[in-house]
């Protein structure tokens, strides 16, 4: 069978597998649909909360970063995996332990204010939309190259996925979905990575291989991808380019928005006790480094693969892959000095490159196919980085069933993120917009009903996205987590840590991380583009980096502001002393 029957089959199964566990798991109460009525082991809360924060970023975007960025992408594997970490032993415990049903709920109850759960709302529904547009997008991607629809078709078909698990299941269904979307994300990210591993060094743990040998020779991989990268005039794979206060900020801006990513927080309110919150962190640690830990074998292999396949290579001998993914407009080529032969090399291929929909082709491609080539430089190749991990089977010929299977995986880390962070906004609208704030009088059985159907309003929402996304994944996901660090990580800590902090504080603090943050990164995200540069960055922060930032003044404007009013009610101090007592 070909690549592309047996991707209908690896995904229709998956799908099919995702359905049946909604109907299996489907919510009778809020209890449920909120936090899967807290019944979840921890073994299985550490498998769905790793699939939950693995998205598309993770799976798709994170490897063809590191295989662009070399050792520049780095940031990226500290700032995500200390951040869990930060998340677990910071966070986790204690607002298991409050054992409400969101974040907002947290920031109301504790600062005693409808009105910082409104704010805490809408920073929640800012980062959720702006990270749930990189998922659908990844969806976008994997159904127009591998099932050749519509990408409009494509992003729909993934809608109604997750309107079966996430309107249907709530919580419950999630969960047991991302525990099935973990085994097949995961599965699918390691068996290409161990199979090109064999080939590239002979060593069948992609860990190892990274720093191995290649096969029949003495050159270790990492010295020859420095060579190759440096004779096409690129900054060697190694080194860094990046100054140490950018590094410094990204990372930081990482870890801290992970710590503050609400669906991820919202995962440890589903156990049964406290002491299972701290144990699923651990398993989810486990289960996220597994990945983590093969990413920057698969960033090498890609880029050394990609180079070899297509350099100086004539155009009309050119492999399928490159072909196929070119047909969609995610990989182009300009025959600059007119010889017929792919020329790659540092330097913008194109002038501009701007999307294009609804073309003949069924995708979100030929974007770059007319657009002026770039005459500044000799490179001839654009290639859009959201596609290496994707196209890395393909570029290494291996057997189609491994293509298929990587298919299958990027839509299991798309959608299982997706679906946790609809439920969060979901659950936001009906529970602290409208049982906590404006309609406290509904029923369980009222609330339940609003629930889904905000449900099916924030996929109809993020379906938009999937079909106008605003950039690249991990583009669109960096602006998410920058937002989360500024916004909603201070408001939690000091929530936690901090008992003099009053409502004026953190509303004040969370306005002023969300309002600097957002300028900051759409300026130069979005607007004013052409600026996005080092020597126009405050103090050559990047946009990436700049939600640290935020943060600090997040803290800075919660602590000068919280004493220019009363101190927290004596109730409040006592619900904080009992969340930090063992």
């Amino acid at each position: 069978m070909d690549a592309q029957l047996l991707t209908y089959i690896f995904v229709g199964s998956s799908f099919a597998i995702y359905i049946g566990i909604a109907i299996w798991s489907r919510a009778s109460s809020t209890n449920d649909f909120y936090i899967a009525g807290k019944g979840v082991h921890p073994i299985a809360n550490g498998m769905a909360t790793a699939a939950d924060w693995m998205s598309a970023a993770s799976f798709i975007s994170m490897a063809g970063l590191i295989a662009f960025l070399g050792k520049d992408g780095s940031v990226y594997l500290m700032g995500w995996t200390g951040g869990y970490v930060l998340l677990a032993l910071l966070l986790a415990p204690y607002l298991r332990k409050f054992g409400q049903y969101t974040v907002p709920d947290f920031i109301g109850t504790r600062y005693y204010s409808n009105l910082a759960r409104l704010v805490a709302v809408l920073c929640l529904i800012f980062i959720s939309f702006t990270y749930v547009a990189g998922q659908m997008r990844g969806v976008g991607i994997v159904f127009s190259r591998f099932l050749e629809v519509d990408i409009n078709l494509g992003v729909i078909i993934g809608m109604c996925i997750v309107f079966f698990y996430a309107v249907l299941g709530g919580m419950k269904g999630i969960t047991y979905t991302q525990v099935a979307q973990y085994c097949v994300l995961i599965f699918a990210y390691l068996v290409p990575a161990i199979f090109i591993s064999i080939l590239m060094t002979g060593n069948p743990i992609p860990q190892f291989g990274f720093g191995d040998t290649l096969v029949n020779t003495d050159t270790y991989l990492l010295d020859k991808l420095d060579k190759v990268t440096g004779e096409l005039g690129f900054n060697a794979y190694t080194e860094n380019t990046k100054t140490k206060i950018d590094i410094f900020c990204i990372t930081a801006a990482l870890m801290f928005g992970t710590a503050g990513l609400p669906h991820v927080i919202v995962r440890f309110f589903t156990v049964p006790k406290v002491s299972d919150a701290r144990k699923s962190a651990g398993y989810a640690l486990i289960f996220i480094a597994i990945l983590y830990s093969t990413a920057p074998a698969v960033s090498a292999f890609a880029r050394m693969n990609f180079i070899d396949s297509v350099q100086e290579v004539n155009y009309q001998e050119a492999p399928g892959w490159f072909k196929n993914w070119e047909n969609i407009g995610l990989i182009a080529w300009k025959d600059k000095n007119d010889d017929g032969l792919i020329q790659y090399s540092a330097g913008n291929a194109l002038n501009e490159v701007k999307p294009k929909f609804n073309n003949n082709k069924g995708s979100s491609g030929e974007r770059a196919l007319d657009n002026k080539p770039d005459m500044t430089n000799s490179n001839e190749v654009y290639i859009d980085r959201d596609i290496m991990v994707l196209a890395n089977p393909e570029i290494a010929k291996l057997p189609p069933w491994v293509i298929a299977l990587v298919a299958a995986g990027a839509l299991a880390a798309a959608l299982s993120t997706a679906a946790g962070l609809l439920l969060v906004i979901s659950a936001s609208v009906s529970h602290d917009l409208l049982k906590k704030t404006f309609m406290p009088s509904i029923t369980d059985k009222q609330e339940l009903f609003y629930a889904r159907c905000s449900a099916v309003v924030a996929i109809f929402i993020a379906g938009l996205f999937g079909i106008y996304p605003p950039g690249f994944v991990a583009q669109v996901v960096a602006f998410a987590f920058g937002l989360a660090a500024a916004t909603i990580f201070p408001a939690l800590f000091m929530g936690i840590f901090y008992k003099r902090l009053n409502k004026e504080g953190a509303i004040a603090g969370m306005l002023a991380g969300l309002v600097v943050t957002s300028i900051y990164i759409i300026n130069f995200k979005f607007i004013n583009t052409n600026l996005n540069s080092s020597e126009n960055w405050f103090f050559g922060i990047s946009p990436e980096g700049f939600g640290f930032i935020g943060m600090i003044i997040n803290f800075i404007v919660a602590f000068s502001v919280c004493y220019f009013f009363k101190k927290p009610p004596a109730s409040i101090n006592q619900m904080v002393d009992n969340l930090r007592n063992p």
